[in-house]
């Protein structure tokens, strides 16, 4: 069994754990809008070692590039970019503190934000 996103409009709308021969039978729709994804790949790795599969595993609401072939999630603060050649893994513009703290990120001041319960 494998695991395919049903993309539309660049979106994955679906995932779903199916073989290939029987997705191929039409039965969930058109087979040329599922496109295979890995449950182990995340930042671009393999996480037993194997060989990565299109960037990220595919969730709802993520984002297909065909033109790149990878999947990755939607961008969570506009500040942030996503690092297209090595991970497909949005980063904010300023790393989160090391200090083993809680922070959170304010996207109108640009930083992170120590959180305090």
């Amino acid at each position: 069994m494998a695991h395919f996103a049903k993309v539309e409009n660049g979106v994955v709308t679906q995932v779903i754990v199916i073989e290939q021969d029987v997705l191929n039978t039409g039965h969930w729709g058109d087979p040329s809008l599922w496109v295979q994804t890995s449950y182990n790949t995340q930042a671009n790795k393999h996480v037993l070692g194997g060989t990565p599969i299109r960037g990220n595993y595919a969730g709802i609401g993520y984002i297909y590039n065909k033109d790149h072939d990878v999947f990755y999630p939607p961008q969570p603060f506009a500040s942030w970019s996503i690092s297209e050649s090595t991970d497909w893994v949005w980063t904010p513009p300023t790393p989160m503190p090391t200090d083993d703290k809680r922070y959170t990120w304010n996207e109108a001041n640009k930083t992170w934000d120590e959180v305090t319960s």
